[in-house]
């Protein structure tokens, strides 16, 4: 069981997200006025705040949403989680469709900080069932592949 910790949006691809509290998910789509939304297995990422949390105590100053995330969750070990899990938190359904990313050019953060989590520690989900999700809510396992 996790914590959701923060709820992230950006209107553009490539820039750093937005903490806005709470956002509707839309099924087979993604998050409602996110850039990344759209019909394909990327639909919403998510990332550990355990491993965001580790990052910032090697002297990295990074907001929630700064690597590109689109849920900071605490209580979760994202990339050591098999494909086709399924998580819920609330009505909304996310399956586990991607462990990890290629990082095609460095981000801001790899060139100040000489690393960047995202590509080894970032998940990504298709939305199976929409609803809200803010802030404080509770992300469960529902289906372990």
């Amino acid at each position: 069981m996790g914590n959701v910790i923060a709820v992230c949006v950006s209107e553009q691809k490539g820039t750093q997200k937005t903490n806005v509290g709470s956002a509707h998910f839309v099924e087979d789509w993604g998050i409602e006025h996110d850039a990344h939304a759209g019909h394909w297995h990327r639909q919403v990422s998510l990332l550990s705040h355990d491993r965001v949390e580790e990052f910032r105590a090697r002297g990295a100053q990074v907001d929630d949403g700064a690597f590109g995330e689109n849920l900071v969750v605490s209580g979760f070990d994202f990339k050591s989680m098999p494909i086709g899990t399924r998580f819920r938190c609330n009505d909304v359904v996310l399956e586990l469709t991607q462990v990890g990313k290629e990082c095609h050019a460095h981000c801001q953060i790899y060139k100040v900080m000489g690393d960047c989590i995202m590509p080894r520690e970032g998940v990504f989900t298709r939305v199976l069932h929409g609803g809200t999700i803010s802030v404080g809510d509770t992300l469960t396992v529902e289906k372990e592949a």
